[in-house]
């Protein structure tokens, strides 16, 4: 209860009471896999929750923080010139095709953090800001299932990395939207089924060219082997 507590001070904080208020406790406890985890920072622990609640009930996340997100945008970016170009309208395809891709997803097996995979997802995000890169290769020309095979050899895998943004809740809408991405990569990851992903690495990190990025490394790994459960 009182780790609950703090969770819902937190989204206040965030000045998302309001949006928070819709999720029961039991959802919020749920999401919040990586509460334990004291090798992320508190934003890369919301990274996991946020991730969670997509798929803990997709269309519920669509109307509540994604909203949330997209009115924040759309004020942050009306003073530039361009604004009609930059904001996010309600008939946006990609907005339009997230909610026929959230609205099925319910009750998803969770992602729960894992200390090797963050390190891995650390080491890359700390390699793109040293050599200002916007790669899923490494600097030495590694691919990243090669970086992580390492450690989770002949498991399903994939990657997310998004750039500009320091704030997990914008983090994850930014890719959940995958707004000029038309294979909507970064969205299918988040709301995976078919290669059953359900361990994640998370980091934050400054970046030259877009000040910052986040990195998210995924593994399907079988339940019980699986950190923090």
């Amino acid at each position: 209860m009182y780790k609950q507590t703090l969770l819902l001070i937190s989204l206040i904080f965030l000045g998302l009471s309001t949006y928070a208020q819709k999720w029961t406790d039991a959802e919020l406890r749920r999401a919040n896999t990586a509460a334990n985890a004291d090798y992320l920072t508190n934003e890369e622990k919301d990274i996991v929750l946020y991730l969670n609640l997509v798929r803990i009930d997709g269309e519920k996340f669509y109307y509540t923080f994604l909203e949330d997100y997209i009115n924040n945008y759309n004020a942050k970016v009306k003073q530039y010139r361009n604004y009609n170009e930059l904001k996010i309208t309600r008939t946006n395809p990609y907005y339009t095709s997230l909610l026929k891709h959230l609205r099925p997803v319910k009750n998803l097996q969770l992602f729960y953090p894992d200390e090797k995979l963050t390190a891995l997802s650390r080491g890359h995000a700390q390699d793109l800001n040293r050599n200002n890169l916007e790669s899923h290769d490494s600097s030495n020309g590694d691919k990243f299932s090669k970086r992580l095979s390492k450690y989770f050899p002949n498991k399903a895998m994939s990657e997310n990395i998004d750039f500009g943004y320091s704030t997990s809740l914008e983090i994850v809408c930014h890719l959940l939207l995958d707004c000029g991405v038309p294979a909507l990569g970064h969205r299918f990851n988040i709301i995976d089924q078919k290669y059953k992903l359900n361990t994640v690495g998370v980091s934050i990190q400054p970046h030259p060219a877009y000040s910052w990025c986040a990195v998210m490394d995924f593994v399907a790994q079988p339940v019980f082997y699986s950190n923090n459960r």
